[in-house]
């Protein structure tokens, strides 16, 4: 970064945001889990659960013969076996700087994490891409469901792990988080002080959308009304002793908003589809949401300071104002980059879009 408190923004003035884009995306307390198309009323859908290990490479990217990936596991603070894909460049030794990569929110190593870690080893850094617990191949009883607690921990457990490998300086670990693993890994960069340096790529706060909707649109009422349907589902999963599940995810019926195609665009075909995500036509529990609207991530993001935090959003993306407010709150040094033209997804995977160049000098400066 060129100043410690720096915002780049290549396409428009952040004090001049689009209005249109906000207001197109206000929904009812029956939708703002955020997390594709379904809601809280759906009928019962089965959980993806399938967390048997396969060898041969399974990810949604091509494998790159300039980095070896092996997989590996370990437990969280709370004993949940967490799976990861470790990768590391083949033509460095020695004592290296490393990089804890997670998300998309419902996405598996896979996808979007597996391939920013895999460029991100290309280019000299020991990285980890991990499946959160309860999802993918990590463990976790029952399947689908999440945590803002146990789901911070898990970048913690991640950095525990890539901080153990032999040829790994531990005074030079940093994080990425991508779309609501950005919230996760800024509220577990607060507190967990060995992380030198962050990035949250398209982010979402995963608390704030399910507790107030989409540009915090919901009202008490339908906030209420939210919660009492969840509380009234505890009956039924109570009951039957296992829980709802909402209905399977991005698989559309027309009329959805953009924002929605493009999450189906991604997670429905073969640019990014995976059996093992949960937005990959699988679905959350139905009362998922409880503790995320219960429970606000970021409250202490300006605790990361000293440390450098660099945001990178699309201009097009629904969810930038996400990364607009953290930014504010977040303390210097901080750095936000809007992408010209980008909407949230294309930060997946888009490698043309994705400023890959921007990480290598951030994270080489930074873990020096």
């Amino acid at each position: 970064m060129d100043t410690p408190n720096k915002t780049t923004n290549i396409a428009t003035e952040l004090d001049n945001p689009d209005k249109g884009r906000r207001n197109m995306l206000k929904v009812t307390g029956a939708s703002i889990a955020a997390l594709g198309v379904a809601s809280f009323s759906s009928g019962m859908a089965s959980a993806q659960s399938s967390i048997t290990p396969v060898n041969e490479w399974d990810k949604t990217f091509i494998k790159n013969d300039k980095v070896e990936h092996k997989k590996v596991t370990f437990k969280n603070r709370y004993g949940i076996t967490l799976s990861a894909d470790l990768y590391q460049p083949k033509n460095l030794s020695g004592s290296l700087p490393a990089i804890v990569v997670g998300g998309p929110f419902g996405a598996v190593k896979e996808q979007s994490s597996g391939l920013y870690a895999q460029i991100m080893a290309e280019r000299g850094f020991v990285t980890l891409a991990f499946d959160a617990s309860y999802t993918g191949e990590s463990g976790g009883e029952p399947r689908n469901v999440a945590s803002p607690d146990i789901n911070t921990e898990d970048v913690s457990a991640a950095v525990d792990c890539i901080g153990m490998q032999a040829n790994v300086d531990r005074e030079r670990i940093g994080v990425i988080g991508i779309c609501g693993w950005g919230g996760m890994a800024l509220n577990a960069v607060a507190v967990d002080k060995r992380v030198k340096a962050v990035v949250a790529s398209t982010m979402y706060d995963i608390a704030r959308v399910v507790s107030k909707g989409y540009n915090d649109s919901v009202t008490l009422e339908q906030r209420t009304q939210m919660l009492a349907q969840m509380s009234q589902q505890r009956w039924q999963d109570a009951e039957k002793g296992t829980p709802a599940y909402q209905a399977p995810y991005n698989m559309l019926k027309g009329g959805e908003p953009q924002f929605m195609l493009e999450y189906h665009d991604y997670y429905m075909t073969p640019r990014g589809y995976h059996p093992r995500a949960v937005n990959s036509g699988n679905a959350w529990s139905q009362t998922m949401p409880l503790s995320f609207a219960n429970m606000p991530l970021l409250t202490y993001i300006a605790e990361i300071s000293p440390r450098p935090v660099l945001f990178i959003h699309g201009e097009k993306a629904h969810s930038r104002y996400f990364s607009e407010t953290a930014f504010a709150a977040a303390a210097e040094p901080k750095e936000l980059m809007i992408i010209p033209g980008a909407n949230h997804t294309d930060l997946y995977d888009q490698v043309d879009i994705i400023p890959f160049d921007k990480l290598t000098a951030f994270f080489k400066q930074h873990l020096a």
